[in-house]
């Protein structure tokens, strides 16, 4: 089996993921998934492998997630995941956009800019009329 790698973005963070053959190990930047982050994190990047039973277990991904915080770097593992999955087994494209659209296509969405004199991007300057 040739190895395969995918990206997956959120926000401003980028994660590069390599499966090969293997025996079902995740690891983040080095970091097995276990030891990685908060146990909701964890959770968040194990669906993918969930969901994808017994072919994850045939597989090592490796994860290289650069920029952002904690909840994008978690997002964008996850989308990398499930990319490489489904190049290794198409047929777990359907069961992934059944159970979250989310999983193949990553979130589009970006923090908005601030405006020139403003405090935030949509609040106004107060007026003062004294």
């Amino acid at each position: 089996m040739k190895t395969i790698n995918t990206q997956g973005t959120r926000k401003q963070a980028v994660a590069r993921a390599t499966l090969s053959a293997g025996k079902g190990k995740v690891t983040i930047n080095k970091i097995y998934l276990r030891d990685f982050q908060s146990k909701s994190a964890q959770l968040r990047i194990s669906e993918p492998m969930i969901l994808a039973g017994a072919t994850a277990q045939k597989v090592d991904i490796d994860i290289l997630v650069q920029g952002g915080g904690v909840n994008g770097q978690t997002d964008a593992s996850r989308v990398a995941i499930a990319r490489a999955l489904v190049a290794h087994d198409p047929t777990l494209k359907k069961v992934f956009t059944e159970y979250d659209r989310l999983l193949l296509i990553p979130d589009v969405r970006r923090k908005e800019s601030r405006k020139p004199n403003d405090s935030k991007a949509r609040a106004s300057r107060q007026k003062s009329y004294r």
